[in-house]
């Protein structure tokens, strides 16, 4: 009987771990729209262990000339609609900023390298994928760990356009404030049968509008 190289053995057990590791992971993979023009993309994977790997990416030029770039990455652990740990690095026209966070005995600590704060025990971030955000009053922004207060309000069924096809879902309104100042206005949909988070509209402060269009 032949036997397969040490080297190739290796290699073969490595592939399997991969493919099995990659067969439990779920994605949601955006490109990113101001307004008509694309300018970037957002991508969302969520392990079997419940890890999520959020890599975001934009580049905004106005007469071809770079007017806003953004470029980030976080890591955030979670136990089951909490957050355990999060690992956030953010750069945003050449401003940098890590958010660094830890769940402990009893609250959730987290520091953007200015300050520490300590949260509630179950905190969670602006996990779009998880449904159980709209029932929060309050969410962790991994961008710069502001402790946001949140409304959501439900405006029923519309039809999006996901990948091409008409799908039913249910529209969401979501506004975020910090000490009684706006910071977010967003728009959430998720379909209607699956519950399956698909879209996402942003109107920044200027006045423009960000969509999330899924590949």
């Amino acid at each position: 009987m032949k036997r397969i190289p040490l080297f190739n053995h290796m290699l073969f057990t490595l592939l399997l771990l991969v493919v099995s590791s990659s067969a439990y992971t779920k994605e949601w993979a955006f490109d990113v729209y101001l307004d008509k023009t694309k300018i970037g993309e957002h991508t969302f994977k969520l392990s079997e262990d419940k890890t999520l790997t959020s890599e975001a990416k934009f580049n905004v030029k106005v007469l071809f000339i770079n007017a806003y770039q953004y470029d980030h990455q976080a890591i955030e652990s979670w136990d089951k609609n909490c957050i355990k740990s999060l690992e956030a690095d953010t750069l945003e026209n050449k401003i940098k900023t890590v958010v660094k966070g830890q769940r402990n005995a009893d609250y959730f600590e987290v520091n953007n390298g200015k300050e520490t704060k300590s949260l509630p025990f179950c905190t969670m971030t602006f996990a779009y994928w998880n449904q159980k955000i709209l029932e929060q009053s309050k969410l962790l922004n991994p961008q710069n760990a502001e402790f946001l207060d949140v409304s959501f309000k439900k405006f029923g069924k519309a039809i999006l356009d996901v990948k091409g096809k008409a799908t039913e879902t249910l529209h969401y309104k979501l506004n975020g404030s910090l000490d009684g100042k706006p910071k977010l206005n967003i728009e959430l949909w998720y379909t209607t049968d699956q519950q399956e988070w698909v879209g996402l509209k942003s109107v920044t402060p200027e006045g423009y509008n960000i969509y999330y269009q899924l590949k």
